[in-house]
């Protein structure tokens, strides 16, 4: 396998944003799970978090950043990882993102493969919400894409976000990185 090859991959992205801090009462994280935002995001942890969660997802775009430049981001005090610990192990996590001035980023947010489907990704989109609307004047963002979960869009739809556009893109996906590309996505 040559090490430039990639994988066309065609997905339709869709950018949401909301404008209002939701005013309902939040679900509850389960009683064994705590949300922790880190005061130092290690790049190796941080990159056994995105990998994990986005592995099925086609999460690449990280994957090919250098460490370096990645130290420089996690460090940035703008930026913000969040992780829920459930039973004492990462269970999720979220990146916040408060370098554009009034609007907060939930740049990724996502479940361990572990703990899919077990009925909290409500709550656990809420907390993050809600952290990202402590420091948002105008409103949240998030964009989501067809490579991701199938309830990821109307998760988000769900909890508040309204959709902006939704835009076709082909990702170059380096073969090198070993991700699984579904069949659905593939553009060629």
């Amino acid at each position: 396998m040559r090490l430039d090859a990639v994988t066309p991959v065609a997905v339709d992205v869709t950018f949401l944003r909301m404008d209002r801090r939701p005013v309902d009462i939040a679900p509850p994280l389960p009683a064994d799970a705590r949300l922790e935002r880190l005061a130092r995001c290690t790049v190796p942890f941080y990159r056994y978090l995105y990998d994990t969660v986005g592995y099925r997802y086609v999460w690449w775009l990280r994957r090919t950043v250098p460490d370096a430049h990645l130290a420089e981001l996690l460090a940035d005090p703008a930026v913000s990882i969040h992780v829920l610990y459930r039973g004492g192990e990462p269970a999720g996590f979220y990146e916040l993102d408060r370098r554009h001035g009034a609007m907060v980023n939930l740049s990724y947010f996502g479940l361990l493969p572990h703990a899919v489907g077990h009925g909290f990704g409500r709550a656990f989109l809420r907390a993050a919400v809600d952290d990202a609307w402590r420091d948002a004047q105008r409103g949240v963002t998030v964009n989501t894409c067809t490579a991701d979960h199938p309830r990821a869009l109307p998760n988000y739809l769900a909890a508040g976000f309204i959709r902006l556009r939704t835009e076709r893109e082909i990702w170059n996906v380096p073969n090198r990185l070993g991700l699984p590309i579904p069949e659905r996505l593939r553009a060629g």
